[in-house]
């Protein structure tokens, strides 16, 4: 199973630990969508920018 994750706020006023987490999770702009493996680190680094960003399932291709 892969993770879809999908940047819907601006990282502008945020802390810099979590603009580099976003800059981790592949997103460097609003509206940009990366696809990611299933992981408890990612799991983890989602959940740090939840507010900034939409997570949804996505399948394996």
């Amino acid at each position: 199973m892969a993770l879809k994750v999908t940047q819907i706020r601006s990282a502008i006023g945020t802390r810099p630990k979590q603009r580099g987490t976003l800059r981790a999770l592949g997103l460097r702009g609003i509206g940009q969508t990366n696809t990611l493996p299933d992981a408890p680190e990612i799991r983890g680094m989602i959940n740090k920018v939840s507010h900034l960003v939409c997570c949804e399932e996505a399948k394996d291709s």
